[in-house]
């Protein structure tokens, strides 16, 4: 087993052996923590205070739906079982829609008044949610199985269709000054969202040897940095920022977004299953070129050549400890887990020019923080 440092390239450099862990998230290092930054619990209870002020304008505007799709949103959302009867489910950690309300916080709004804008960006990241489910095959989500395994795949497209109208439709009708500019920059973050997407999916179809880190930082950022960076420039928006501070918060919520996916990767390769919801190297099975997997490959280890192998045909049963294996001895494991604390420490750094009170930066701060050091 090999322990790893960052070369040059951003790859894995082999060094000599260091014993095997246990799953586990990043902390930021000390050097990168702030003052106001608040513990995990911080961010859980701004969590619940967003899930809690966001889920009424979500059901006001699922009720707007035809009953098909409403049925299979609010199935996805966890709030109705496939027969329609309510159930008490998971609607995801509200990260999104808290970053909006955290963002315009931050630069002083402290009334309500983005409540209908971050109810349209959880709508879009669950329009996404819906449709990755189909493209991924992904057959478990939030602990139960997705949309399209219950109700089959064109209702479950439809029903993210429906999402992504909706929230265009919640900003439409938003007396509020900025929601045009908040449409207009939500609608481009869409635009950018696909473009990751069809990146990602057209990784899948090339060799091992045929994707670069660089193009699946790249696409990482599009598919999951883009949102979140939309969402606390939404909240800047909201709070009537000037623009430099809008687009530093945006760039905030980017390197939060890369440091978040980096963390999600290594769960979905080394996460319990049990506090996941899906089942255990899911992403190793299917074959996904996850951002530890390209850095393993990238390595120049004899790891990496075993891993390559494994990568060059379909998974077969037995070989998922191996395959795990095989990314950790080449390093990816490691990378992955240096490079979140790094884009968080980038977040940080980009966020004091838009905010540069920690005091006043603390909410943003707890959710950065919170994404990377979360362990399922």
């Amino acid at each position: 087993m090999t322990q790893t440092k960052q070369g040059p390239s951003g790859t894995p450099e082999r060094r000599g052996p260091v014993e095997r862990r246990a799953p586990a998230a990043v902390p930021a290092p000390a050097a990168q923590q702030q003052p106001g930054t608040g513990d995990g619990q911080d961010a859980a209870v701004i969590l619940d205070r967003a899930r809690a002020s966001v889920d009424p304008e979500l059901r006001r505007a699922l009720d707007l739906l035809p009953g098909p799709m409403r049925k299979v949103a609010l199935y996805h959302f966890g709030w109705e079982h496939a027969d329609g009867t309510p159930a008490a489910g998971s609607a995801g950690k509200a990260i999104r829609p808290a970053l909006v309300l955290a963002a315009a916080q931050a630069l002083g709004e402290e009334r309500p008044t983005a409540l209908r804008a971050a109810a349209a960006v959880e709508l879009v990241h669950n329009f996404t949610l819906l449709h990755d489910d189909v493209m991924d095959r992904d057959t478990t989500r939030r602990h139960r199985a997705t949309a399209w395994t219950v109700f089959g795949v064109p209702d479950a497209i439809l029903a993210g269709d429906s999402l992504h109208a909706l929230a265009q439709r919640l900003l439409a009708d938003d007396p509020h000054p900025a929601a045009g500019p908040a449409a207009a920059r939500l609608a481009d973050c869409v635009v950018e969202l696909c473009a990751g997407q069809q990146a990602d999916t057209a990784m899948e179809r090339r060799g091992p040897d045929e994707v670069t880190l660089e193009a699946c930082l790249a696409m990482a950022e599009a598919k999951t940095g883009a949102l979140l960076g939309c969402a606390c420039a939404i909240g800047g928006l909201y709070a009537g920022a000037h623009e430099d501070d809008v687009d530093a918060l945006d760039a905030f919520g980017r390197e939060a977004g890369l440091a978040f996916q980096l963390i999600d990767d290594v769960i979905g390769i080394w996460g319990d299953p049990h506090r996941t919801g899906k089942p255990a190297g899911a992403d190793l099975i299917a074959r996904k070129k996850s951002l530890p997997v390209v850095a393993a490959l990238a390595s120049g280890t004899p790891a990496a050549e075993e891993l390559a192998e494994l990568y060059a045909v379909p998974f077969r049963e037995g070989e998922l400890e191996r395959t795990a294996l095989a990314v950790e001895r080449a390093g990816g494991r490691d990378w992955a887990q240096v490079q979140a604390a790094d884009r968080m420490a980038r977040a940080i750094q980009g966020l004091s020019r838009a905010v540069p009170d920690p005091a006043a930066a603390g909410g943003l701060l707890a959710l950065a923080e919170f994404v990377t050091r979360r362990s399922n």
